[in-house]
């Protein structure tokens, strides 16, 4: 094989045709930025945006049980940082903006053109209630004219049609689970006029719900005004997807921005054509793979990260396992009883390989990171992981301002991470 790369946060673009799992691992690590050091100066909304524009998009999730996710994905690279940034970045500079492209995402704006094909057809959620939208169009249009008129509006500014339920379950036979999150008709039509690009979220209120207003008054025109062709975007998305991931098969690249396979190969075969893309074999990989052609193979990963559930590393639970040899799911929608590792369990990356795991939570009024339950990957050393894992135990409590981690018993690395802790 040839020279496998260069020390962390160097590199050279990868002339294998042949991959190891290693080297897998380090192509895909350093691709997701954790090829380099943190900085030990202040982050910056450059270093944010920077994050931001390499992986392409940072999944939504409020889930605070810790913090909620999308804070938690640029702190895993850079580090503690302040949080405002990210908001200041998409809502105030509007350097970035929220749409659907994996799920309900934070995207540079310079993607929203990108995914206008997709806003055309979007699919209205909970499934069933596009027949009510038909129903009441005069509805949709005069929540459209409220927008225009008074500016930035929430789903509890706006009142149901007369006459008519404010729930959604009143108009869903089976109920969806989007239906309980959505909740009420004006909600519902808000987030049509959304996912198809009619608004734009311009704000996230008080109580974190979005803030709503006409896409022109909040796209800039130099994107809103842009138009570009399905495949042409198709072929831009996969090729962000590729060099977020630095080598994939088609099933990964397609997944990042939640793509058919069906409908992604056709484009990822003009991209190899163009080169862009490699056609690679991987070491244990069944399927071929497909390698960025500015994708770099450090000859080492030093990195020591606790990962969000939803860090684009880990959200595609197949190339996790693949990769990392590394079975991974969320449990919170499990039965306490029922659950393995814990209610918001997050990934241990130390170095190339996923470490361990650990069930967080932050306990506010008390001021503590609690630690309900910690354990250390198979063929890891616990000390050594636990020496690591405690430092950045305390790095993350000091960020969300928590005066105190306190380990509780539950796991196979629990009293040696304890140990390190009181140490």
């Amino acid at each position: 094989m040839a020279e496998p790369g260069l020390p962390p946060g160097t590199g050279k673009p990868v002339e294998l045709t042949s991959l190891s799992q290693s080297e897998a691992r380090r192509i895909a690590l350093a691709a997701q930025g954790f090829d380099r050091a943190r900085s030990r100066r202040p982050v910056t909304r450059r270093h944010v945006a920077a994050v931001i524009r390499r992986l392409g998009l940072i999944q939504l999730d409020f889930v605070n049980v810790l913090v909620p996710s999308h804070y938690l994905v640029p702190f895993s690279r850079l580090g503690p940082y302040d949080r405002a940034l990210l908001d200041d970045l998409t809502y105030r500079r509007r350097e970035c903006t929220e749409q659907w492209a994996h799920e309900a995402s934070i995207i540079p704006m310079e993607t929203w053109p990108l995914l206008r094909h997709r806003m055309a057809r979007y699919r209205v959620r909970p499934w069933g209630f596009e027949k009510f939208l038909d129903q009441h169009a005069d509805y949709v249009r005069w929540v459209l004219d409220e927008v225009r008129t008074r500016g930035p509006l929430a789903a509890d500014s706006l009142k149901q049609p007369d006459g008519r339920p404010r729930r959604i379950s009143a108009y869903v036979p089976k109920r969806d689970a989007m239906a309980g999150w959505l909740g009420t008709v004006p909600r519902v039509v808000l987030e049509t006029l959304f996912g198809r690009g009619t608004l734009a979220v311009t704000e996230r209120g008080s109580s974190l719900a979005r803030m709503y207003d006409l896409a022109e008054r909040v796209i800039p025109r130099e994107h809103s005004g842009r138009e570009v062709g399905r495949e042409e975007a198709e072929r831009a998305l996969l090729v962000q997807a590729a060099r977020a991931h630095g080598v994939g098969t088609a099933q990964d690249l397609a997944d990042y921005y939640r793509m058919s396979a069906r409908d992604a190969r056709p484009r990822l075969a003009e991209l190899v054509e163009s080169g862009e893309l490699r056609e690679v074999r991987v070491e244990r990989w069944r399927e071929l793979a497909l390698l960025h052609a500015e994708a770099k193979v450090p000859r080492t990963v030093e990195a020591r990260a606790l990962l969000s559930p939803f860090d684009p590393v880990v959200w595609f639970r197949p190339r996790t396992a693949r990769l990392f040899g590394f079975h991974y799911r969320l449990e919170i929608f499990v039965p306490a009883e029922k659950r393995l590792w814990g209610y918001y369990v997050l990934p241990f990356l130390l170095g190339d390989r996923m470490a361990g795991r650990v069930d967080l939570k932050a306990d506010r009024q008390d001021r503590r990171l609690l630690v309900l339950a910690a354990y250390a990957e198979r063929g890891c050393d616990k000390a050594e992981v636990a020496e690591a894992l405690a430092a950045e135990v305390r790095t993350m409590a000091t960020w969300l301002g928590l005066d105190e981690v306190l380990v509780g018993r539950k796991g196979d690395l629990a009293k040696a991470l304890a140990a390190a802790i009181a140490g």
